[in-house]
C-alpha cells in the first residue's frame, strides 16, 4: 500500500546518488509518501546534482542550428534575475545562428525521457527488493517550456523555438509514459518561470501574459495521459535557499491553479504552493478562502522549514486551518540548494511533523 500522502517531497534531493535518494526517503518517511522523485541526481556519472534546467544545456550547445550569443558570451555570464537580492549568473544564453531561417531549429530530445527511465530502472528494483513499499509511484520533475527557454535562449528567439522545443518536450513525456506503467507513474510540471512572469520579474515575449501563461500551461497538463497522475508545482525559485521574490499572498497561486483548472481537460491530483518561514498572518493565507479544488485534489503547502522545526510547522498549520481544512506538507522548493548532511534531519522532520501534527 501507498502511504498517506501527507508529505510530498517537491524533486531535487542532494544525497550521494539516485539509488541513496529513494532508499533514504523511503525508511525515514515512506509511510507518508504517495510518490518518490529520484532526486534530480545525475544518473551517468552518479553524484552531483543535475540541476532543475541546467541539465538543458546540451539541448543549445549540441545544437547546429544555434551559438552563443555574442553580447552575453562577451560579458561571460548574465544576470538571470530581475531583483537585486539575487546574484545568480550563468553562462550565455544562445540564439539562432546569424542569417539561419529560425524555422530550421530542430531539436530531437530533450534528454529528460533518457533520465528520467535510467531512474525508474532504480526504482524498479528498489521496489522489488522491498526497499520502496508497494503502491508509492514514481515522480518524474519536469521543467516546462518556459524554464528551458527562458534559462538558455534568447528572447528575441522564443517564438521560433518555443514550439519545436514543446514537441521535443512532448515526445520524451510520451516515452515515459509509454514505458513506465500508469497506476505507477506521476508527472509533476515544476511552474516557476511562469509564475516569475506573472509577478512581472522575468518577461514574455507574448502581450497577454496571464492568458499566455495560462494557455501554455494548459497545454502541459493536457499533454499527460489521464491515466496517469499529475501534480503542478507553483513555484518562486531556490536561488541560495531564497526565493526571486517572497510571495506577498496566495493570492497568485491561488489564481493560477483556478484558472488552469478551469483549462485542464484531465484531472489535477495535487498542487503545491510555497508559505515563507514567517508568513503566519492571516493576510497570507486568507486568499485560499478562493481556491476551488475539486475532490481528486490534494493541496500541499510548502510550510515545512528546518530553522524553526516543528514549533514552526504548527504556527503555519494553524494559519493555514484557518482556510482550508485538509493539506498535505512539503518544503518551499526541492532540497537541491542544501548540505547533503542535513537532507536525513530534513526528512524525520516532515516525518514527525506528518504524524504529530497533521494526524
Amino acid at each position: 500500500m501507498a502511504g498517506t500522502g501527507k508529505v510530498l517531497l517537491l524533486g531535487s534531493v542532494r544525497l550521494k546518488n539516485v539509488e541513496d535518494v529513494m532508499a533514504t526517503a523511503s525508511a525515514l518517511v515512506g509511510p507518508h509518501l504517495a510518490r518518490l522523485p529520484d532526486g534530480e541526481i545525475a544518473v551517468e556519472p552518479w553524484g552531483p546534482s543535475r540541476g532543475f534546467v541546467t541539465q538543458l544545456r546540451p539541448v543549445v550547445t549540441g545544437n547546429a542550428a544555434l551559438e552563443p550569443d555574442p553580447e552575453e558570451a562577451k560579458a561571460g555570464h548574465r544576470r538571470t534575475l530581475s531583483v537585486e537580492s539575487h546574484r545568480d549568473t550563468r553562462p550565455p544564453r544562445y540564439r539562432v545562428k546569424a542569417g539561419l531561417d529560425p524555422s530550421a531549429v530542430r531539436i530531437d530530445t530533450t534528454g529528460l525521457a533518457d533520465t528520467a527511465l535510467k531512474s525508474y530502472d532504480i526504482f524498479r528494483r528498489l521496489k522489488a527488493d522491498g526497499k520502496i513499499p508497494p503502491g508509492i509511484r514514481f515522480q518524474v520533475c519536469l521543467p516546462t517550456v518556459a524554464a528551458f527557454l527562458n534559462t538558455h535562449v534568447m528572447p528575441v528567439n522564443h517564438a521560433a523555438v518555443e514550439i519545436e522545443y514543446r514537441r521535443a518536450l512532448f515526445a520524451d513525456l510520451g516515452r515515459i509514459s509509454a514505458t513506465v506503467p500508469h497506476d505507477e507513474l506521476t508527472i509533476q510540471w515544476d511552474v516557476s518561470t511562469e509564475m516569475a512572469q506573472w509577478e512581472g520579474v522575468r518577461e514574455t515575449y507574448f502581450a497577454d501574459v496571464r492568458e499566455g501563461t495560462i494557455e501554455r500551461l494548459a497545454l502541459h497538463c493536457n499533454q499527460v495521459p489521464v491515466t496517469v497522475e499529475l501534480g503542478v508545482h507553483l513555484c518562486y525559485g531556490n536561488f541560495n535557499l531564497k526565493h526571486w521574490r517572497e510571495p506577498e499572498s496566495l493570492a497568485n497561486t491561488v489564481e493560477v491553479f483556478n484558472r488552469l483548472r478551469e483549462r485542464v481537460a484531465r484531472p489535477i491530483h495535487y498542487v503545491h504552493m510555497p508559505v515563507p518561514i514567517g508568513r503566519t498572518d492571516d493576510a497570507y493565507f486568507a486568499p485560499l478562502d478562493a481556491l476551488r479544488l475539486g475532490p481528486e485534489t490534494t493541496l500541499y503547502l510548502g510550510l515545512m522549514h528546518e530553522r524553526d522545526g516543528v514549533e514552526g510547522a504548527k504556527k503555519r498549520i494553524a494559519a493555514a486551518k484557518k482556510h482550508v481544512a485538509r493539506f498535505g506538507i512539503a518544503t518551499e522548493c526541492g532540497f537541491g540548494e542544501r548540505p547533503a548532511e542535513t537532507v536525513p534531519d530534513l526528512l524525520r522532520l516532515h516525518a514527525k511533523v506528518a504524524e504529530d501534527v497533521l494526524a
